[in-house]
């Protein structure tokens, strides 16, 4: 009796497990070839690659989006983004992006690392396209605490 409700669990448990291994790429990630996959490389084109974001007190984050528009005609993947520095993170669309549509990179810089001046990041960025990727760009000035001013900056 006790092997027989042991198998019946087992083939129960298969299952359900079967059934709800159900592949949805909808929200999957690149292909693990998706570097050298030359066949599906489509195009990118950014809306702006250099960001100037003006003038913030240190302390202050901001925020930076980049958009990117698939003109290919095959799905876009962004599947490398790297901050030159720690004083930036990013994040980005993981899902495929179908030709006509669009995806972003979101970056907050903490300008509380460092000193105050003048700032120039980069980004790298890689994706499935014919056409390079460039590196994004944001720039602008920190300036001390005890300089007065509350420029809080969001761009877009």
């Amino acid at each position: 009796m006790n092997k027989s409700v042991l198998f019946f669990s087992v083939v129960l448990l298969s299952v359900i497990c079967a059934c709800n291994s159900n592949d949805n790429n909808a929200n999957a990630g690149p292909p693990l070839n998706v570097r050298t996959d030359s066949a599906n490389f489509t195009q990118v084109q950014w809306r702006d690659s250099v960001v100037d974001f003006g003038t913030v007190t240190k302390g202050e984050k901001v925020h930076i989006k980049y958009i990117c528009k698939n003109i290919g005609d095959r799905p876009l993947f962004i599947y490398y983004v790297r901050p030159g520095c720690g004083c930036t993170v990013a994040d980005y669309t993981k899902a495929a992006i179908p030709p006509g549509a669009t995806g972003e990179i979101n970056a907050e810089f903490d300008s509380n690392h460092g000193i105050a001046g003048q700032v120039r990041k980069t980004i790298s960025v890689e994706t499935n396209t014919t056409n390079t990727s460039p590196r994004l760009v944001f720039f602008g000035t920190v300036k001390d605490n005890k300089q007065a001013g509350d420029t809080t900056k969001k761009t877009s």
